[in-house]
């Protein structure tokens, strides 16, 4: 058995406080490769997991010169590395670039599920602490690596979603939506910054991250992910949650936007059509196959189905009490990206520069499963699009090779985003590194 991956039936772990027993089911997928990708998924009859199945990927870091594996025609280099678990981008007009070194908030130590969801964290390489900082990359030579690194913003609280309008900065904290003056060629920001909203943090606070992006008309859209994996917890600590929120930066105003997405991160809007789109992780513990993560137009007043429905109206009898009435009113995304990829970077390709065949379309980063065998994800895709809808395509590998011959990660790709020149900036956590993909010379 590979000594890198926990895929055990039977795993005990010592926690402080004493030993306990942890039992997975170790359900593998059956589905043919492929068959869980594109706009008409094949699915398997559920099959409900009282406890998931645990196939993690263990943190073996790249060694000094290692690289994941660019497309063919296509190059990787490292344009800055020594990061603290660096996740989301944003590009400044000047070419500067931010990274949110960050992490989920202090969870809750107590009880048998969260010591066992904490250790699954550190294994994944997770568990470390939020740095709670921004910070700035700069390449004033554009020889690809960035020589100048600074702190930009400190005192963070888990930051992940950043946007720019005019010269506020924008920032989503898990917990609450902030505004920071901004001056073109600025290293740092020393000021306090306002509140523009709080943000849903209620404990346990699964699924921390909250996306930005920010629309042609200046509002902000913040993605929201849920407060559990099926509502577990009590839909009272749902509020505003597994939603994307709509913010008017000016007057503070906010609604709820599309509803139902129980973990929307990548948010971004498309060129072409205009429309808000968006990655989602879906449920968990309905077996290896079952249900797929999605890229989808985000429609506003559209309902996604989260926790109800899955995939525009299959039934996860799991939830109590049922709701058969809301099935006809419930959306159907436009593309499955396979099951438990964990979709978290979304980016389209109008000012990436990569040549045939990533001219039009979406590139994607697949975080990688923790649940799944055979593992999934670990590997950035694009998506083919076609007068700014999804076709039959089937996804091209961009980056790949981020586990090992052992099936060891040498990092987990987060973000995607152009650089000034046109390359592919792609943020890996667990390696603390930021890759930069170019055609190749």
């Amino acid at each position: 058995m590979n000594k890198h991956v926990i895929a055990l039936p039977l795993i005990v772990i010592a926690l402080a406080g004493g030993a306990f027993l942890y039992f997975a089911q170790g359900d593998t997928a059956r589905l043919p490769p492929g068959a869980d990708v594109g706009p008409e998924p094949a699915f398997t009859s559920p099959r409900s997991e009282m406890i998931p199945t645990v196939n993690i990927a263990k943190v073996k870091p790249w060694k000094a010169g290692a690289a994941p594996v660019a497309a063919r025609g296509l190059a990787v280099a490292r344009f800055a590395e020594g990061l603290a678990h660096p996740r989301s981008l944003l590009r400044l007009p000047n070419g500067d670039i931010l990274v949110a070194e960050t992490n989920s908030p202090p969870r809750p130590k107590d009880g048998l599920v969260q010591r066992v969801m904490n250790y699954l964290m550190a294994e994944a390489g997770a568990g470390v602490p939020s740095a709670n900082r921004i910070t700035l990359l700069r390449d004033a030579d554009g020889d690809g690596h960035a020589e100048t690194r600074t702190a930009f913003l400190t005192g963070l609280n888990s930051p992940y979603g950043m946007a720019l309008i005019g010269d506020t900065l924008y920032v989503a904290n898990t917990d609450a939506l902030m505004a920071y003056p901004y001056k073109a060629g600025d290293t740092r920001i020393a000021a306090k910054g306002r509140k523009i909203i709080d943000l849903p943090a209620q404990a346990p606070n699964m699924h921390w991250t909250r996306s930005l992006a920010v629309s042609p008309d200046g509002l902000l859209y913040v993605g929201v992910g849920s407060n559990s994996n099926i509502g577990e917890n009590g839909m009272e600590s749902e509020a505003r949650r597994a939603a994307v929120l709509e913010v008017n930066p000016k007057t503070g105003y906010s609604r709820i936007f599309a509803s139902g997405l129980r973990n929307p991160v990548g948010l971004a809007f498309e060129p072409e059509g205009g429309g808000l789109w968006g990655v989602v992780n879906e449920r968990d513990m309905l077996g290896a196959d079952l249900v797929p993560d999605y890229l989808t137009r985000v429609e506003f007043g559209a309902f996604y189905g989260w926790p109800w429905n899955y995939w525009g109206g299959y039934e996860d009898r799991r939830v109590q009490p049922q709701r058969p009435e809301i099935r006809e009113y419930t959306k159907r995304p436009d593309y499955a990206l396979g099951n438990h990829v964990a979709p978290l970077g979304l980016s389209f390709a109008q000012n990436v520069k990569l040549g045939a065949p990533f001219g039009n379309g979406a590139f994607i980063a697949l975080h990688g499963s923790w649940n799944r065998k055979p593992a999934a994800g670990y590997k950035v895709v694009f998506v083919p699009l076609k007068d700014g809808e999804t076709t039959k395509a089937k996804p091209i590998d961009v980056l790949t090779g981020f586990l090992d011959a052992e099936g060891s990660a040498n990092g987990r790709p987060v973000d995607v985003t152009p650089d000034a020149g046109g390359a592919l900036l792609v943020s890996d956590d667990v390696g603390g590194i930021i890759w930069r993909v170019t055609k190749a010379k």
